[in-house]
């Protein structure tokens, strides 16, 4: 018995030519779709690139397979596949189409038939489909658009121009839109909090941090974007934010969880009993003292300035668990004169903060973070 897929369709007529629009359950998509990645083949000493597709990374893949076992699991843009129309049959109707698919057996040359389990090739989206080998038992319809009977040339002209013309996200957009979510989580808990550090009166970070990663008409001095931010405190609430904002959704709580998680993740506690304002409380009372320490460095944001730019932001945040661990080993609020009696042990000074001794990238604010570990005492 020949095996058989057939999807409602409609037209789509644009430049390029007429494509099929429609919807199929992620299980018989990936049932009759092929992966076919670029690569060089050698034939005889002549290398063909074949493909079109980037190569499947598999960490990708996991992440997005874990995300489609969430309550907020959603992919409104389609998957784009070709299909030779040796395979493809149209029955044309009043208000929508039919599309049947099918293997294609040749009558004369076998080598030429096209199985049923790759009549399609994936244009666009092979990550998301690929996901769903692992999520099959999950009922998940996607949106498809079908190419039929175009050349190798015109795939390639298709994946090309849909990928190169896709603007990256701001991430710091991505978590102010948290802000518009109904239920609590690590990444909105940790959006709000970046905002009132921006906004509070008191906060050493007052009108320094770039809303929507953009500088901000009429303010100067904006050192860190939101997103920067936000990422410094999202590993102190949560090791998992996408599964914790999936509890959330799905029961309204958070469980309690062992005493080696506090030393990794010490804002957990404040965050699952719905006591954020400490949370906020501590990086107050933390990155105040460090404002009064180096009160020079702090308030400088000239070219090659590193203390309240990225750099010395990350390695703040790093050693800001240090310094929350030597003083406590309970979830509390530690004041501000606490830390800065941590401070106080250091022997940088103003002059050290400079991306001669820091430079730009990981490497500076690693070997930053360790300089404030060892001339504080803390770690030798």
């Amino acid at each position: 018995m020949v095996k058989k897929l057939r999807l409602p369709v409609f037209p789509v007529r644009q430049q390029i030519g007429t494509f099929y629009t429609g919807v199929a359950a992620a299980r018989d998509l990936l049932e009759v779709c092929k992966f076919d990645f670029r690569r060089i083949h050698d034939r005889g000493g002549h290398k063909e690139f074949l493909g079109i597709q980037r190569e499947l990374k598999e960490a990708r893949i996991k992440e997005i397979s874990k995300y489609i076992k969430t309550q907020d699991a959603v992919f409104p843009t389609s998957i784009v596949v070709s299909v030779d129309e040796r395979c493809a049959r149209i029955e044309e109707g009043r208000d929508y189409c039919v599309l049947e698919l099918s293997e294609y057996i040749d009558p004369i040359d076998e080598r030429l038939n096209i199985p049923y389990e790759s009549l399609a090739t994936i244009i666009d989206g092979q990550h998301r489909l690929k996901s769903f080998e692992d999520n099959l038992d999950i009922l998940f319809d996607l949106p498809v658009s079908i190419f039929i009977g175009i050349d190798d040339a015109t795939e390639a002209s298709i994946f090309s121009t849909v990928n190169l013309a896709q603007t990256k996200v701001n991430k710091s957009l991505v978590y102010d839109l948290f802000s518009l979510d109904r239920n609590r989580s690590p990444e909105k808990t940790s959006h709000e909090i970046a905002v009132a550090l921006d906004e509070l009166e008191d906060s050493p970070f007052k009108g320094r941090i770039k809303r929507l990663g953009s500088a901000t008409e009429g303010r100067f001095g904006e050192t860190l974007s939101q997103a920067t931010v936000v990422k410094g405190i999202l590993p102190y609430i949560s090791k998992d934010p996408m599964t914790d904002r999936d509890i959330g959704k799905r029961i309204g709580f958070w469980p309690e969880r062992d005493g080696s998680e506090f030393s990794r993740r010490p804002f957990y506690t404040f965050f699952q009993k719905d006591e954020d304002e400490k949370i906020l409380a501590n990086l107050m009372n933390f990155f105040s003292a460090v404002a009064d320490k180096w009160e020079g460095a702090w308030n400088w944001t000239g070219r090659g300035a590193v203390l309240n730019k990225t750099n010395g932001y990350n390695a703040l945040m790093r050693f800001f668990r240090d310094c929350y661990l030597f003083e406590t080993s309970t979830p509390e609020v530690v004041t501000k004169t606490a830390f800065r009696k941590i401070l106080d042990r250091s022997s940088l000074t103003d002059d050290h903060f400079t991306t001669n001794h820091y430079p730009p990238g990981s490497t500076g604010a690693s070997t930053l973070y360790r300089d404030l570990l060892v001339t504080t005492g803390i770690r030798p």
